[in-house]
């Protein structure tokens, strides 16, 4: 491992972990603790780590990536949401992968009365959501367990996708902007993410509106070769993440927003100025695609009973 490399590394696991001892970067980064040292030294020479005594600690002005503890309480309502809707892509019998995070837990929960589907995810989560499911067959990647998101990463992970090709990735992030697209705060993570990106023909991304506008660290999917946006409807006074909506749907995205039970109508978060097309949900499953995009359906036409959450959807797209 040249240099450069290595303390990237070493910075990514401080910044996902908060502090590391010496001993344990020099495991992970397979070198001697003197020479982590002087890599821990040229860091902080920069501004990016500080050293303590037996290892690094973050800096005043870095935050530590949130675990699963806490990102499973944040915006669970739209998340659902989200999970409810997107599980309307699926259709019976395909082959799909599925990322690491809350969200796509939520949409493996869905997915579990969808007969004859596979699933290829790194993620524990997802694997635990689909586990008695017995129509579906969930095939996990190798790789290195990353503790914070119950994830597969590293070379096993990456390997494992090599030579595999099914029709979806549905991937969730930390940020999405129209110009760097999709983007998390752990090296690791995106570059399994971008693996199972190229193990599919379309690529979704799942993410609540408290995403849009957001640039993290890490690009895992640019903008051009996202296929479809499920999101929700963000609050009228979220001029960020509206702006980024009509950005991203610009640049040729197709995007679902799906209602929150007892948050904003009917679409209004839509910047005004080039108004996309819409295209309403059709009643039922499998009645043909929606020109322009694969058909979207409602949780009801999937069968599951009603949740009393009304969920609309609006692909737009370019003129």
């Amino acid at each position: 491992m040249f240099a450069a490399e290595r303390r990237q590394l070493i910075l990514e696991m401080v910044r996902a972990n908060g502090a590391v001892s010496l001993r344990e970067l020099a495991r992970v980064v397979q070198t001697s603790e003197v020479t982590v040292r002087r890599d821990v030294r040229a860091l902080e020479a920069e501004g990016l780590l500080d050293r303590r005594h037996g290892g690094a600690v973050l800096p005043g002005g870095f935050t530590r990536e949130s675990g699963f503890p806490q990102k499973s309480h944040l915006a669970t309502a739209e998340k659902t949401a989200i999970a409810d809707l997107a599980a309307g892509l699926v259709e019976e019998g395909e082959a799909i992968v599925v990322g690491a995070g809350t969200t796509t837990q939520e949409l493996a929960r869905r997915l579990a009365r969808v007969p004859g589907l596979t699933v290829v995810t790194n993620s524990l989560l997802v694997a635990q959501a689909l586990a008695h499911a017995n129509r579906v067959e969930v095939v996990m990647t190798g790789g290195t367990l990353r503790g914070s998101n119950y994830a597969l990463v590293g070379s096993g992970a990456e390997q494992s996708l090599q030579g595999l090709r099914v029709s979806k990735a549905f991937l969730s992030g930390s940020g999405l902007t129209a110009e760097r697209g999709l983007s998390t705060s752990n090296m690791l993570s995106a570059s399994v993410d971008r693996a199972l990106v190229q193990a599919a023909s379309e690529v979704v991304v799942l993410a609540d509106h408290t995403k849009l506008g957001t640039d993290t660290m890490f690009q895992t999917v640019p903008t051009d070769v996202i296929t479809r946006l499920v999101t929700d409807e963000p609050p009228p006074h979220d001029d960020r993440a509206a702006t980024e909506l009509q950005a991203l749907a610009d640049q040729g995205v197709q995007i679902a927003v799906a209602g929150v039970s007892g948050g904003a109508s009917g679409g209004e978060s839509v910047p005004t100025g080039r108004q996309p097309r819409r295209d309403v949900p059709l009643p039922g499953p499998r009645r043909g695609q929606v020109p322009g995009g694969p058909q979207l359906r409602s949780a009801t036409a999937l069968g599951e009973p009603p949740t009393g959450e009304r969920a609309r959807v609006a692909d737009l797209r370019r003129r």
